[in-house]
């Protein structure tokens, strides 16, 4: 049954209007319910959530989920191991090539027809490995899944799960694996790499061997709460060959074409009046940018056009800025190479 904690929590999300941390609340108490082997009375209470869910999402009320559930913050040790968040992101908000988003929304439609599936003996897809180039959208999709799925996003901060003691790194991610067991939400791992490098190179040492097995094994776990995991990385051949398997979908971005990327430039600037001619004038300098370096461009050229009270965001503004992160990527490339050779 519920903790007392638990509903003086759901008593003041009730006197606060705020549906969305009484369906948070309901959720951690189906998964205490599944753990008990209570199961029936976890699925009775997932399927009341899901329905309170999708009948706000037709009246066509917003929730209060700019805050977090205040039963989901880390607490103790998770403080310093993950951050929080609540997205409001959605699949649409991001520019995506037709197959990227056609398997998101897979992941989408799989976890909000979990039961369902479930009848018929199948898993719905929970575990996510995104590869790209850095900026394509992989922590944005992160963020995306969290908004439609209306759960938290909580990202592992592997400046503070990683340390240099022996067996301290596995214990911090079996408090991570635990806290995935008992809240359902996204789980993000970004830059991956770190800990899913390849357990045959000569640099490889014992300690991180152990922390990739016992990553493995962790994930392989069944939790009760239908979390999803997301792992991200702008390296993939740098990730152990065993990892690629041990993931349900693997989802891989690339630079955007010219058609994504002028579709991406157009939906920024929706907001502003723009010229026919706006295409043509900058179609040859975006070649080579990533989602970030457009969206950072275009959102330079937009600051630029409120600052002097224009409406309509100038071309030639707009050109200056994609030229200078091209700059920049250039630099960065060059840089890497001249250290390569040294």
């Amino acid at each position: 049954m519920a903790t007392a904690r638990q509903i003086i929590a759901l008593l003041s999300s009730l006197n606060e209007g705020n549906k969305e941390q009484v369906y948070a609340i309901a959720l951690q108490v189906a998964a205490a319910e599944a753990k008990r082997g209570r199961r029936s009375v976890a699925d009775e209470l997932r399927v009341l959530v899901e329905r309170g869910r999708e009948t706000k999402e037709s009246d066509g009320r917003r929730s209060n989920s700019g805050v977090i559930v205040p039963i989901t913050k880390p607490r103790g040790e998770l403080q310093n191991l993950l951050t929080s968040s609540y997205p409001s992101t959605k699949l649409t908000d991001l520019v995506l090539d037709s197959l990227t988003a056609g398997r998101l929304k897979e992941v989408v439609d799989q976890q909000r027809h979990r039961e369902e599936l479930r009848h018929y003996g199948l898993v719905p897809t929970s575990t996510v490995l995104l590869i790209g180039p850095p900026g394509s959208g992989k922590t944005l999709t992160a963020s995306a899944l969290a908004g439609e799925l209306h759960l938290p996003l909580f990202g592992i901060r592997f400046d503070t799960v990683i340390t240099r003691f022996m067996g301290e790194t596995a214990s911090k991610l079996r408090i991570i694996f635990d806290h995935i067991a008992s809240t359902r939400a996204v789980y993000l791992f970004d830059e991956f790499d770190a800990i899913g490098g390849k357990r045959t190179q000569d640099n490889d040492v014992a300690e991180m061997r152990r922390v990739l097995n016992s990553f493995l094994q962790f994930l392989e776990e069944p939790h009760v709460t239908d979390s999803v995991i997301i792992c991200a990385t702008n390296h993939p051949e740098l990730l152990d060959r065993a990892l690629f398997r041990r993931f349900d979908e693997v989802v891989e971005y690339r630079m955007p074409s010219p058609e994504l990327a002028r579709e991406l430039i157009i939906s920024r600037l929706s907001t502003f009046a723009t010229k026919e001619s706006l295409w043509p004038a900058i179609s040859d300098v975006v070649v080579g940018l990533s989602h970030a370096d457009l969206v950072a461009a275009t959102e330079e050229a937009m600051k630029h056009a409120v600052l002097d009270r224009k409406k309509c965001v100038d071309v030639s503004v707009l050109r200056d800025k994609l030229e200078r992160r091209a700059g920049m990527r250039n630099a960065v490339s060059n840089l890497g190479e001249e250290r390569s050779t040294t």
